[in-house]
C-alpha cells in the first residue's frame, strides 16, 4: 500500500480548471470535451484528477458548507531539475491566471522555491534542490 495513485482536486468550474492545467501548465489529458464530468491528467507516477467540488462532497457523503477560508494544510508540489525550471513553471502558472503567493527564492534548506494557487485556491510549491536525484520516470528520489 506504499503509494498514491490519484490525487483529486474539487473544483468550482471544471472548464476553467481544465484550461488552467492543460493549456496553462501543459498537463496531458485525453479529455477533449469542453465541460467533462471528470478530468484525469496523465502525469508520470501519480495521476491528477479534477472533479466538481459539489459532486466530490456528495460522493464522500458530506454537505459542502461554503468555501473554506485560509490555508488548508495541504500543498501539491512540482519538483524541478533546475532553478530555471522553477522560474519557468511559476511563469507558466502566472500566465495561466494563478495567484503567485511567493515568488521563487533561495530558501532556508538550501533549495529554491516559490508558491502559487490555482483558480480554486489549491496551493502548489514549485521547488528545486541541487541535492535531489530523479529516477528514470522523473520521480523524485528521497533518501
Amino acid at each position: 500500500m506504499n503509494r498514491i495513485n490519484l490525487i483529486t482536486l474539487g473544483v468550482q468550474d471544471i472548464h476553467k480548471s481544465l484550461t488552467f492545467y492543460r493549456e496553462g501548465l501543459g498537463f496531458k489529458t485525453s479529455v477533449s470535451d469542453r465541460n467533462p464530468e471528470v478530468v484525469f491528467f496523465n502525469n508520470q507516477g501519480t495521476k491528477l484528477a479534477l472533479f466538481p467540488v459539489e459532486e466530490l462532497a456528495k460522493d464522500i457523503g458530506e454537505e459542502l458548507i461554503g468555501q473554506k477560508q485560509g490555508f488548508s494544510g495541504i500543498t501539491l508540489a512540482y519538483n524541478a531539475d533546475s532553478k530555471e525550471g522553477v522560474d519557468r513553471f511559476i511563469g507558466n502558472a502566472r500566465d495561466a491566471g494563478a495567484t503567485i503567493l511567493k515568488e521563487p527564492e533561495t530558501v532556508f534548506w538550501g533549495g529554491y522555491s516559490g508558491y502559487f494557487s490555482d483558480p480554486d485556491g489549491h496551493i502548489w510549491e514549485v521547488a528545486y534542490g541541487d541535492m535531489w536525484e530523479f529516477d528514470e520516470n522523473e520521480m523524485l528520489i528521497i533518501k
